[in-house]
Order: structure tokens, then C-alpha cells, then sequence
């Protein structure tokens, strides 16, 4: 029989693809299992983005679209990052892409050769990983621990970096913790990369909408201006309007990287969806209220949940400053027995015995490369998640 590619065993089906799935078939056994584990909003997509779609079609807005991305889009994509961030983009420093992740692998893609490195502060989506790996890349992880808010200390940069090194993660607010580095935080940080200049940064602000308490969004560059042309800052339309499965997500960057990461997106799928891109325009020029009703309700549930979760033993939890996921600490839990009789030695085994005794499905924090944690999802009902909660609770009271 052929062989498959040796680049697929420096890959892996992501933790919470696989505990998504793991819940999928123990729901359809008939049990009733509460799925935290999805970064997904639970809202509608904004109906005036729906029925831009639709007219989209109607007008035979159905062919292949440019492969950076209709000159509409672009526009509003420049008036967006104006109006948020005060970037100024020209058109062809802005590419449109099968959702933000898209926008990722298209520049690890373009930029990064065997042997590269891609510093990664941790805890990280493990995409960045994976696709650095798949590209013969060297992941190089820098830890933030949780008596510094999860947030990457600039020291602890600038230590990891290498002559080898060719890209700088940022997750701001950042999967799975929630945490969000602040505006002197990133400036210390842009000191950092002013001594490192042959190093890209990668600024992923797919939250960027979605944070609490009055908290002030800013991008690196924002901050950092004279650092704009080593900088590709993504985002996307997927979680501040609910538009996670209409695959829109877009980057502004230099002008030769972002050529580069077209032609990566013409070999592998083009354009995007016509339809999709119109819809997209509607959400970032239509109205913004649907995006404060979302906000309020992460910020809801983020209270809650860290407050249930802080009263189970053995669970100690951070108050994240935005997007929608609460990341506890379980080191309390582990050297205990369940009441199921397993013997608790990892997150991913307390992970496991959740889904499994209690059908409540979460990700252990080994996959996101901190431990001892669990990344739970408030991207859900309010009634499931105190479900949720409420079960995490009883759990925690039967161990021994």
C-alpha cells in the first residue's frame, strides 16, 4: 500500500477537537453530557450580515473572488483596524483567508524553513504548535505562569530568542486563559523585539472585542509603530459577531509578506466565499450592538464560573481579563481517587473522569503546554455552564 507523508507524524488531531468528539459519541449513546470545550459563541450570527449574504447571491456575487479578498471587504477591513486600533492599512496590505487560522498557516507557510524557530508563550492555542512542526519548524515554548496573570514576560522573550528564531507568537486576549496584556505590557515587549530584527511577530487578536472590567484593547502595532513593517497583526470576524462557521478572518502586514501569503492561499484553496465576504462587510460596517450582548454575557458567565470553581476543592481559579474561557488550577485534585475509584496522577486523567463519570467535557491544560489546568469554555448557555459548574462541584466533594 502507498505510504502517507512522514510530515503527519509531526502532527495531531488538537485535544479539543478530540474531547469534542468523545462528548459527540457519549451524547449519542443518550447521556447527558455538558460540552465546555468549544471556542464557539452560543449567539446568531448578526441578521443584517445574514441578509447581506443573501442579497449577495441574488446580485450573482457567486463566481471565484480575488484571492487576497473583494476590494469591498478590504475597505471595510482598512476602516476596521483604523477605527479600532488606529492602523492604516493600504489595500495590498491586507489579505482575507478561510478564517484567521488560515491567515496563520499561510505565513508560517511563507516564512518558516526547516530548522526555523517560533518563539510561543505558554499557555497557547496549540495550532501554532502543530503548523510549526508541519512546516519543519522548531516550536520554542516560553512558560507564563499564573502568578503573572498568564501574561509573557518581556525578559522571558528575549531570552528565547535565537539567531534561529523567525516569528513571535501574541495571543491577545489569549485561548485558552483568557489573559490580556496591557498597553505598558506590550511596550515592554516592543523593547524586546527593537533588539531582535530579523524576527517576525504574529499579533492574533481574535478577541480583541471581547474583554471586561473596562479593559483597553491594544495591538503591538498600536504601540509600537516603528516596529509595523515585522508585524502581521489577524483577526476576524468569527467570535466578536458569531461568525465562526462563515470562515472570514483577514491580516494587515507588509506588503511582501502579505503577497507571500497569497500566493501560500492560491495553492492551497484560493479565494474565499463570495457570499461569506459579503457578509463579513455588513458585520464590520453594520451596527455594533449585537457585539456589547455578547460581551456582557462572557463577562456574566466569566463571574460565575470562576466563583463555583473557586469554591470546589482542589480548584484554585484565575479571573481571566476577556475572551471566553476560565482556566483553573486543579493541582488540589490530583493524587486523589474519583468516587468511580480512578486514580487522579493528571489533568488529562481528571479530564477524562469528568467526561466520564459526570459527562461534563472540558480540555486538560497539558494540550495548551501548562499543567496542571483545565481550559473551560463560557461559550455556552448560562444554564449548561451552571450545570456544568454544579457537576465540577460534586466531583471535586467526592474525591478521597
Amino acid at each position: 500500500m502507498p505510504k502517507l507523508a512522514e510530515r503527519l507524524k509531526r502532527v495531531q488531531v488538537a485535544a479539543s477537537v478530540r474531547m469534542t468528539i468523545k462528548a459527540r459519541e457519549l451524547r449519542a449513546a443518550g447521556k447527558d453530557v455538558i460540552t465546555l470545550t468549544t471556542g464557539e459563541p452560543n449567539f446568531d450570527s448578526p441578521p443584517h450580515a445574514i441578509e447581506a449574504a443573501h442579497q449577495a447571491a441574488l446580485r450573482g456575487e457567486t463566481k471565484y473572488p480575488p484571492q487576497d479578498g473583494t476590494k469591498a471587504l478590504k475597505e471595510a477591513i482598512q476602516r476596521k483596524f483604523k477605527r479600532d486600533s488606529g492602523l492604516d492599512f493600504a489595500l495590498d496590505e491586507i489579505a482575507v483567508s478561510n478564517g484567521g487560522k488560515q491567515c496563520i498557516y499561510n505565513a508560517i507557510m511563507a516564512t518558516v524553513d526547516p530548522g526555523d524557530e517560533v518563539v510561543i508563550p505558554t499557555p497557547s492555542w496549540i495550532a501554532y504548535a502543530l503548523m510549526t512542526n508541519l512546516v519543519g519548524g522548531e516550536p520554542v515554548f516560553v512558560q507564563c505562569p499564573q502568578n503573572n496573570g498568564f501574561k509573557p514576560r518581556a525578559e522571558d522573550i528575549d531570552a528565547a530568542i535565537t539567531p534561529k528564531t523567525k516569528w513571535l507568537m501574541l495571543n491577545n486576549p489569549n485561548n485558552p486563559t483568557g489573559a490580556c496584556c496591557t498597553e505598558d505590557e506590550l511596550k515592554a515587549i516592543a523593547a524586546v523585539m527593537r533588539k531582535h530584527p530579523h524576527v517576525w511577530v504574529l499579533s492574533d487578536d481574535m478577541y480583541e472585542h471581547l474583554v471586561f472590567d473596562g479593559f483597553q484593547h491594544t495591538t503591538l502595532a498600536q504601540v509600537a509603530p516603528d516596529l509595523k513593517d515585522r508585524i502581521l497583526t489577524v483577526t476576524g470576524v468569527s467570535k466578536t459577531y458569531a461568525m465562526t462557521g462563515w470562515r472570514i478572518g483577514f491580516a494587515g502586514g507588509p506588503k511582501d509578506l502579505i503577497k507571500a501569503m497569497v500566493n501560500m492561499q492560491g495553492q492551497a484553496t484560493a479565494g474565499v466565499s463570495s457570499v461569506g465576504q459579503a457578509a463579513a462587510l455588513a458585520a464590520l460596517d453594520g451596527p455594533q450592538d449585537g457585539v456589547q450582548v455578547q460581551i456582557d454575557a462572557y463577562q456574566r458567565r466569566r463571574d460565575f464560573a470562576v466563583e463555583l470553581l473557586n469554591a470546589c476543592p482542589g480548584i484554585s481559579c484565575h479571573k481571566p481579563e476577556g475572551a471566553f474561557y476560565v482556566y483553573p488550577n486543579i493541582a488540589g485534585c490530583l493524587g486523589k481517587t474519583t468516587a468511580g475509584g480512578r486514580k487522579l496522577n493528571s489533568d488529562e486523567d481528571v479530564c477524562l473522569a469528568l467526561l466520564e463519570e459526570k459527562y461534563v467535557a472540558t480540555v486538560h491544560g497539558a494540550a495548551y503546554g501548562l499543567s496542571p489546568y483545565l481550559r473551560i469554555s463560557t461559550a455556552v448557555a448560562d444554564d449548561a455552564l451552571l450545570e456544568g459548574c454544579k457537576r465540577i462541584r460534586a466531583f471535586c466533594d467526592a474525591l478521597h
